[in-house]
């Protein structure tokens, strides 16, 4: 079946457990929590908020409740940045840490490569990677070759099949197949 991949979007999730009688008698409040991550909407932002918090804090949806979900949005993001992910995945052998180099203009954008290229590479889905960091690196900081490749200031992309332009009020239409080869 042809699955439609809708690109991540960023989201901070905040939520807390839900305060008992008891934490209301003695004027406590509960801990809040605050998490940063990857989602293509704000329901799988919040389920992804739930699965982090009953897998390293020990509680469910069912004892806590969601305070508030935003969006973040870039700054720039029309600049081409080096990115760098550390995360997690689970394979079928157990769980991996990895760090991975991208090259974009977003972040959610280089999480979108990243995820791509885990399903291409590693056959890791959505569900079975967990994004510990994403961080902006300077040219010098980048280790993989194909980020650096990039960084030549001299590189360029030559067009090996070009249209010479038409004389400037020749003839738009020739009868003739242009020549692309020179």
């Amino acid at each position: 079946s042809n699955k439609v991949i809708m690109p991540v979007k960023e989201f901070v999730v905040i939520g807390r457990r839900t305060p008992t009688e008891t934490d209301k008698r003695l004027l406590r409040t509960p801990e809040v929590f605050r998490v940063r991550l990857f989602a293509a909407n704000e329901v799988v932002a919040k389920s992804r908020f739930w699965r982090l918090m009953r897998d390293r804090k020990k509680f469910k949806k069912a004892q806590g409740q969601v305070i508030a979900v935003h969006q973040i949005f870039e700054e720039k993001p029309d600049l081409v940045q080096n990115y760098g992910i550390l995360f997690r995945y689970r394979s079928r052998s157990g769980e991996h840490n990895m760090w991975k180099e991208f090259r974009d203009t977003t972040r959610c954008g280089a999480v979108d490569q990243l995820l791509q290229d885990m399903a291409g590479r590693h056959r890791a889905s959505y569900a079975n990677i967990q994004i510990v960091d994403v961080q902006i690196l300077k040219p010098e900081e980048c280790q993989r070759t194909y980020v650096t490749t990039f960084h030549n200031s001299k590189l360029a992309f030559p067009v090996p099949h070009s249209r010479r332009l038409a004389k400037k009020n020749g003839n738009r239409f020739q009868q003739i197949r242009p020549t692309t080869f020179f």
